[in-house]
């Protein structure tokens, strides 16, 4: 492979694969094998051991085999795993989202302030023995600030962050453009690297592909693509959140059937899992399991290609979203796990504000809006990622669309395949995915950042971003962003999400929940998290 910091395009599509961007997929397979080690079969659990030495197994629905490197994945394991791996110099809560100091001391007394200084927690080492120094600190925010290089971590920075600087080895100053409170909640999202390691030629590479050296509370210990992921507890640790298991092996299994065989019956092979299909939810609890959901930001959206005619007319835009019978979906596919959008944000995010245009189903105004648009006739390609719950909603969809006159075909198919057609700008008309922003935070900024902004790779996705519509959007967008006063901003936000919601270029269809599983008799502590993944950082053995 390129060196990382060089090749946009495929990170890309390694970052938007399932972050809480898009479903569970193989990515970049052919060449991770390198940074393999230890069995193939998702049967090894690195270790026996009883009692508290056991080793935890856990079951995680997406693949594991997408880009690894910190600051570039949204891969839905990959992200969770890193949590257990690396740290920033703060981390937050993985439920309320409250920052805690993590490598640095203390989180800073001024959050208004336009500088924060950081010192290192003294003792703080690398897995491999190596003392944390604030030249990685550096070296990490170098690789987020760079304007040549393609970061995802970039999109969460760059608006408000000028510049980190080296005060001695154990501190250093991060200086704003402008004050900035809500990013405390995104330094976790600057794991910090150590330099020594990833600094190397090629490292950056091996970082995508798998390779994990962090200073946190775990330490990877073997990495097999498709596969399975293990770790043990790092014995130097010193930090706020300890290790409490001895050992973990996470196994990756997309397939539903499988997933939920895992962990089911008295000789399961593992005690917890994430996205339980909501068919099997009754099952699981039959046979013991506790069975528990987050709701959140998690959702299916159409992405439009607005290059491609009728599909720059908005009204053709709106017709389609106002013809999906979203009750039908949600109560046929989620088993009653949704609500329909009537926002952007999810009704739990604490900016949410109904939004002036709210597609609930109306045959009728979406046949009227075609015949406005003039369109007649209409056939359409319905691209998809084979999520499962994502592949479930897809019927309702067509049956929707089919009953306007548009005659729908579906396909889905592997995310990976997906991306790799829009990364090479084939044409295409519409996609349907799934997305959950929440991985990142919860704050609305970063959430439509994230989806929104002349340099998004959503929005070249859509080729949207020279639309003049737009380009008034990303003004706004950016005019929020530096609102010092937290209710304006909050209105500002309401209405800039006003104009997503009526141009639909890409936009939620339902928001759902997410299903995790656990063999309560052996974990407590288990919080599910309204996101892809788990964290297992204040969990035990019961």
């Amino acid at each position: 492979m390129r060196d990382a910091t060089h090749a946009p395009a495929l990170h890309r599509r390694s970052f938007l694969k399932y972050s809480g961007a898009l479903g569970a997929a193989a990515a970049i397979s052919s060449t991770l094998s390198a940074c393999s080690s230890g069995p193939q079969s998702t049967n090894e659990t690195g270790g026996g051991g009883e009692g508290a030495d056991r080793t935890l197994t856990a079951v995680i629905g997406y693949g594991n085999d997408q880009s690894w490197d910190p600051l570039i994945t949204a891969s839905a394991f990959s992200m969770a795993a890193n949590h257990h791996i690396y740290e920033g110099l703060l981390d937050t809560d993985p439920i309320s989202r409250e920052p805690y100091a993590a490598l640095a001391t203390e989180i800073p007394a001024d959050l208004q302030a336009t500088t924060w200084r950081f010192t290192l927690r003294e003792g703080a080492k690398w897995h491999d023995g190596q003392p944390v120094t604030a030249d990685d600190v550096i070296f990490t925010f170098d690789r987020v600030l760079d304007p040549k290089t393609t970061t995802l971590a970039k999109n969460f920075f760059g608006s408000w962050l000028k510049e980190v600087r080296k005060v001695d080895e154990k501190s250093v100053e991060l200086v704003l453009k402008f004050p900035f409170p809500d990013g405390v909640q995104r330094m976790t999202l600057a794991k910090i690297m150590p330099k020594h390691v990833f600094s190397k030629a090629g490292a950056l590479d091996e970082a995508t592909a798998g390779k994990a050296v962090g200073s946190g509370p775990y330490r990877q210990t073997a990495h097999n693509p498709k596969s399975n992921t293990s770790f043990e507890a790092f014995a130097d640790y010193n930090g706020p959140r300890k290790a409490t298991f001895k050992k973990m092996n996470w196994l990756s299994i997309v397939d539903a059937a499988p997933r939920v065989a895992k962990i089911s019956g008295s000789s399961a092979g593992a005690q917890i899992s994430d996205n339980i299909p909501y068919a099997n939810i009754s099952q699981l609890e039959k046979g013991g399991m506790k069975v528990e959901g987050g709701a959140g930001m998690n959702h299916l959206f159409l992405l439009f290609n607005t290059a491609h005619k009728p599909f720059d007319d908005v009204r053709v835009r709106q017709a389609l979203h106002y013809a999906i019978d979203t009750e039908k979906m949600i109560q046929a596919a989620l088993r009653g796990h949704g609500k329909p959008a009537s926002s952007f944000l999810n009704e739990g995010n604490p900016s949410y504000r109904k939004a002036r245009t709210v597609y609930t189903y109306d045959r009728d105004k979406a046949r009227e809006l075609l015949r406005e648009a003039g369109v007649s006739g209409l056939t359409v390609n319905l691209m998809a990622v084979n999520v499962s719950w994502i592949v479930d909603c897809l019927p309702t969809i067509k049956a929707s669309w089919d009953a306007i006159g548009v005659k729908t075909t579906l396909q889905p198919q592997e995310t990976a395949a997906l991306f790799t057609k829009l990364d090479q700008k084939k044409d295409f008309q519409v996609v349907a995915a799934a997305s959950n922003p929440n991985q990142f935070g919860l704050d609305a900024d970063l959430i439509m950042h994230y989806n929104y902004g002349p340099e998004n790779t959503w929005m070249r996705y859509a080729r949207w971003t020279d639309n003049s519509v737009a380009k008034d959007l990303f003004k706004r967008m950016d005019e929020a962003t530096r609102e010092p006063d937290a209710e304006t901003k909050k209105q500002m936000t309401q209405e800039y999400i006003d104009i997503v919601a009526e141009n639909a270029v890409i936009y939620p269809v339902v928001h759902n929940e997410l299903m995790t599983a656990w063999n309560a008799e052996e974990l407590t502590g288990i919080r599910p998290q309204p996101y892809p993944g788990i964290n297992l950082l204040q969990a035990k053995w019961a």
